[in-house]
């Protein structure tokens, strides 16, 4: 899993992997919740400091990204074996990405909007706020559909 991310992120060994969890998430909107709690309990396990409401928010509108633009209308295409969506958090020492897969091969593209007060279209524009980086790439071998990561540089205690 961890190959498809690298194109666009700064080197990062996998094997310096401090900490790992995912996720599957079901493809109905209760699913954004469900990612939140997950990454905030990973989150207070980690001890992500200064970044932990950051991470959250960028979480939520990946996977309610994910979920509004590339998860098929048809759910029952997605079963438990290949769940639609499924949320990966790593940790390195100085830096934690998180990485939402979906179903879709379509490249996720910032709207282009000057109505801040919608209610809609911003998500990406606040990945993009939020985070340190931000990318895509799409999956490889058997997998299919793509990754939407963000990359975020956590504080060394010191």
């Amino acid at each position: 899993m961890l190959k498809p991310l690298r194109q666009g992120l700064p080197p990062l060994d996998p094997a310096a992997v401090s900490d790992a969890a995912s996720c599957a998430l079901p493809a109905r909107y209760e699913a954004v919740r469900e990612a939140r709690r997950f990454t905030r309990d990973t989150l207070d396990k980690w001890d992500a400091g200064d970044r932990f409401d950051d991470i959250c928010l960028v979480v939520s509108e990946l996977v309610t990204n994910a979920l509004r633009h590339a998860v098929p209308a048809d759910p029952c295409r997605a079963d438990e074996h290949h769940p639609s969506v499924r949320l990966h958090l790593m940790r390195w020492t100085e830096r934690l990405v998180c990485a939402v897969r979906d179903p879709s091969h379509e490249t996720p593209v910032p709207r282009d909007s000057d109505d801040f007060s919608a209610e809609s279209g911003r998500g990406l524009f606040l990945v993009d706020s939020f985070a340190d980086s931000w990318g895509w790439h799409p999956l490889a071998g058997t997998l299919e559909g793509k990754v939407v990561w963000a990359l975020f540089r956590l504080k060394t205690a010191g």
